[in-house]
């Protein structure tokens, strides 16, 4: 099968830059995973359509481990892109599991607690399941809040332990049902993880997969000819009661200064320009494209859900920013040169060329002054 797709990217070329992509957008991944993995049954079924380098798929297996286990199910056109995937998200579903195996009764402390939203990083940390609810603000749950949790009864929780319980108390709440089932002569949870090499377009994809709880895709449904078709068979891939959630719009990355000491000042303004006119070139160049002239919201009614509703989370990293920046700045650039081409004007396209390349005195590699900031939206709804 090529990695050529839908909209006649090469995906599999554009590995590096997913990479790249998943790295930077980690912290907001975790958060947006835990806030998603608070809403699914023990056990759950999630599935990742479009999985890309699976850097999203990493942390729904850090969450599950953290939680109750499950299975991830990792879905994509591209079989180098699938491999990548599934390499990465057993390898994070390993790691966590083997945190849990350092201590499997993990009370007083959550040895190599795998962080959830609020954290301040995702790395492994020792701190102890009080420093977990500490930090936001919340003590350690009660008997009464950890049982209505488990029961599912928010009103129960907020009336036991105060407010409603966050992710964090939910995290907790896990670990203590983790500690008991192995106290009982059981075993802490597990996260399985399965690829399949399959297409979002194809009608029959419910067919191909089991049920799940929670189906996820992220910036690949506006990639499809007829989006409202694709959302309902996302809708038809989840289990009554299962959640459907999209990761598409948000607010456009920014990484530049406004006046490079090159060119005309906000280039940046008018690489994004060129970017919407390339895109609409590229949706009128999808065989057989559908318009879609209404919002993600909408549509995920249209297509049945309930419960329809939306968040954000931010990836913000000041200058001069974490390691990598650099190099994903230069990949980013080099996509925006390529698809603005003909949309920018030759002052444009120069400065372009001068800050891509590692000779020029004015090459992006020698500033300090790089960051990256912007915010990805996640669309969700819940199958009746």
């Amino acid at each position: 099968m090529s990695g050529h797709t839908h909209d006649h990217i090469d995906w599999a070329d554009r590995l590096v830059l997913l990479r790249a992509a998943d790295t930077l957008d980690a912290p907001a991944q975790a958060a947006i995973a835990a806030r998603l993995a608070a809403k699914l049954p023990a056990n759950p079924t999630v599935i990742d359509l479009g999985c890309g380098a699976g850097g999203m798929s990493t942390h729904f297996a850090q969450a599950l481990a953290t939680q109750h286990g499950g299975t991830i199910i990792l879905v994509d056109a591209t079989p180098e892109l699938l491999h990548e995937a599934e390499r990465a998200v057993r390898a994070a579903a390993d790691a966590a599991q083997n945190n849990r195996a350092d201590n499997p009764a993990l009370p007083p402390e959550r040895r190599g607690h795998v962080a959830s939203e609020g954290d301040g990083d995702h790395r492994t940390s020792g701190a102890g399941s009080s420093n977990h609810t500490a930090a936001t603000g919340s003590r350690t749950p009660t008997a009464e809040v950890r049982a209505a949790v488990a029961d599912g009864d928010e009103d129960a929780a907020a009336s036991s332990g105060g407010t409603a319980p966050t992710a964090e108390v939910r995290a907790a709440v896990a670990d203590v049902a983790a500690a008991d089932l192995a106290t009982a002569g059981g075993t802490a949870p597990t996260v399985e993880v399965r690829a399949i090499v399959a297409d979002l377009a194809d009608s029959a994809l419910p067919d191909l997969l089991p049920a799940a709880d929670l189906v996820w895709a992220s910036r690949v449904v506006h990639h499809l000819p007829d989006q409202q078709a694709a959302i309902g068979t996302l809708a038809a891939v989840a289990r009554a009661g299962g959640v459907v959630a999209l990761a598409e719009g948000g607010l456009s990355f920014s990484c530049l200064p406004w006046d490079l000491g090159v060119g005309r000042p906000g280039l940046e303004d008018r690489l994004q320009a060129a970017q919407a006119e390339w895109f609409v070139g590229m949706r009128e160049g999808i065989d057989g494209a559908v318009p879609m002239p209404y919002g993600w919201t909408v549509a995920l009614e249209r297509a049945g859900l309930a419960e329809v509703g939306s968040f954000s989370a931010l990836v913000d990293h000041p200058a001069p920013g974490p390691d990598g920046l650099t190099d994903y700045v230069h990949h980013h650039l080099s996509r925006l040169a390529t698809h603005g081409a003909d949309h920018l004007a030759d002052e444009d396209r120069a400065t372009l060329a001068s800050l891509l390349d590692p000779d020029s005195s004015h090459y992006l590699g020698k500033r300090r002054d790089l960051f990256l900031l912007g915010a990805r939206t996640v669309h969700h709804g819940r199958r009746p």
